[in-house]
């Protein structure tokens, strides 16, 4: 286990903004702090731990880890020594990493190196007593119904949100929404899939993964209901639930997912005017609302950076850098002089 030690300015930088408030009242809450509204008081509590870049000089080697920061705040009149260490599952259980105070504010801090594409628990002892972290609102439940707390790093491809069921919904939905299934979309998908497949790929971006249809947007909405959105996470277990009570009523000797594109394509047309037959409006009143959040964030998952889970590979870029040419063939979506190596060129970015 690599331990790094940031300076006072790093972590007060990340802190302040977000915890710094005199006032308890919830400020932060759409709802989905319904066990424990202790994280409602932070601005963005899922910022939390901090999951940042990391960089020992090896651009490339750095690029497959991150730099986790855990925070832990005391009483901001509590001026004496406290004992806080972590442990979890990305280190030795038997082996806590203890916290240090950040100068003679209330945060103390401690940051380890993890690499990305991983799912990890973890929980603090403050003076020799286990607790969840105060600040991050994710949570796991482990097979022993033991409640840890979780993140998880860039790139990660674990489902953490969705079941199985839901998960081969939304890629059937997402499908229909990104102009993929074109004549156009389908001859780039082939292209990446079957060129670069054949060697190229692995060695031009060592990080990517193969991803569904819809450029892994499936994986990125698993990810932003989980920390960024977590507030919406509800309106996707709802609603992905009335689907599939809507499609099987529709035809009940067929799973979901093997329907017909005609019948995703009907579904998404009710959706859009609020008129979806069969749809429960007493437990969610507009399937047009979710409609258009499954929109938004569908086209965010397909063109955003691939750390977040999305556009893996850069295929999403890659795909408007081969749609987007002059009348010479030159691109016009140069993405590869914005980003860092191995995905892109850039001497300057660092993610």
């Amino acid at each position: 286990m690599r331990i790094i030690n940031k300076d006072d300015q790093y972590l007060l930088n990340h802190c302040t903004k977000y915890l710094a408030r005199d006032d308890d009242a919830p400020r932060h809450d759409f709802g989905q702090y319904t066990d424990d509204a202790t994280q409602a008081r932070y601005c963005e509590a899922w910022r939390f731990p901090i999951v940042d870049r990391f960089s020992d000089g090896d651009p490339v080697a750095g690029y497959h880890f991150n730099e986790v920061t855990f925070i832990y705040a005391v009483p901001r009149d509590d001026t004496s020594t406290w004992d806080i260490s972590v442990v979890g599952s990305f280190g030795n259980l038997f082996e806590p990493i203890p916290l240090t105070r950040v100068g003679d504010s209330a945060y103390y801090a401690a940051t380890v190196v993890v690499p990305k594409g991983q799912v990890h628990t973890y929980k603090f002892f403050v003076d020799g007593v286990a607790q969840l972290d105060l600040i991050n609102p994710q949570k796991s439940t482990l097979e022993n119904d033991e409640v840890w707390s979780r993140f998880f790093t860039d790139f990660c491809v674990q489902p953490i949100s969705f079941e199985r069921w839901e998960l081969a919904i939304l890629e059937r939905l997402t499908d229909h929404i990104l102009p993929l299934r074109t004549k156009d979309g389908q001859r780039f998908l082939n292209y990446y899939y079957n060129y670069l497949d054949g060697g190229t790929k692995q060695t031009m971006y060592p990080a990517a993964y193969r991803f569904d249809e819809s450029i892994g947007v499936v994986n990125y909405i698993d990810k932003v209901v989980a920390r960024e959105e977590t507030h919406h996470f509800d309106d996707y277990k709802i609603c992905l639930e009335l689907i599939d009570d809507v499609l099987r009523q529709r035809n009940p000797f067929v799973e979901p997912f093997d329907m017909s594109k005609e019948m995703f394509i009907e579904l998404h047309g009710q959706m859009a005017i609020n008129n979806v037959i069969g749809w429960d409006y007493g437990r969610y009143g507009s399937p047009r609302f979710f409609l258009q959040l499954l929109r938004r964030h569908t086209w965010t998952g397909a063109f955003c950076h691939p750390k977040y889970g999305g556009n893996a590979g850069a295929a999403g870029w890659m795909y408007l850098e081969d749609l987007t040419r002059d009348a010479d063939g030159k691109t016009l979506f140069d993405w590869r002089r914005a980003i860092e190596k191995p995905l892109g060129n850039s001497e300057e970015y660092r993610g």
